[in-house]
């Protein structure tokens, strides 16, 4: 049998790629700081909360004592996005969402997914899986006016970027560039499939 899946998130975007897999999974809520360490890259930002986000779940198991907490592979996903190598985080509001497209509109952005699935089962090899899946976004020169309206609409402003790809979001964005389509929205798909043959999971059953 597979062993326990859990996806270490509160995203519906994540929930909703990880169903695409048609496995079985539990979603449990990790408790972090994610505040960004002082002169850390993105991708190492990304990376570091990806991985505690996983290892913050793998602790409440053992603290159940639980026998699921022997058997379980856990998915932990953090995105960074940059302009210029400058960490862009999520707006919170309209007036910081706007200034967020008002000095992206026309340039690119990177949006640095990072993966971690962290294998508890004794002796797992190797226990802890990584990946940083990069994303190219060029987004559109839009008239202030543009942006306010889009925001207003889809008020995008737990996403960092300020915009949603997967919906009315993909209207100002100009192109998209990536080894993995599903990066972009929070849960790169094509590594975790890797990720999880080389934990031993078996798809297609």
């Amino acid at each position: 049998m597979n062993p326990r899946l859990i996806l270490a998130s509160s995203s519906a975007y994540r929930r909703e790629l990880l169903s695409r897999l048609q496995l079985p999974f539990d979603t449990m809520v990790p408790d972090i700081d994610e505040t960004a360490l002082h002169s850390e890259t993105p991708d190492a930002t990304a990376l570091r909360l990806a991985q505690q986000k996983a290892e913050a779940i793998a602790g409440q198991l053992a603290s159940s004592a639980s026998n699921s907490a022997e058997n379980a592979l856990i998915i932990g996903s953090d995105q960074v996005a940059t302009l210029n190598g400058i960490h862009i985080g999520k707006p919170g509001d309209h007036a910081s969402a706007l200034k967020q497209l008002q000095l992206m509109r026309g340039k690119e952005v990177v949006f640095h997914t990072a993966l971690c699935l962290l294998d508890t089962r004794s002796g797992a090899q190797p226990a802890v899986q990584l990946r940083d899946v990069q994303t190219v976004v060029r987004f559109r020169d839009l008239p202030d006016a543009e942006l306010d309206a889009y925001l207003r609409i889809e008020q995008p402003y737990d996403c960092a970027g300020s915009a949603k790809n997967e919906a009315l979001g993909i209207s100002i964005l100009a192109s998209i560039q990536s080894d993995d389509p599903t990066a972009l929205t929070g849960l790169p798909l094509i590594a975790l499939t890797d990720m999880l043959r080389n934990a031993g999971v078996q798809f297609y059953r």
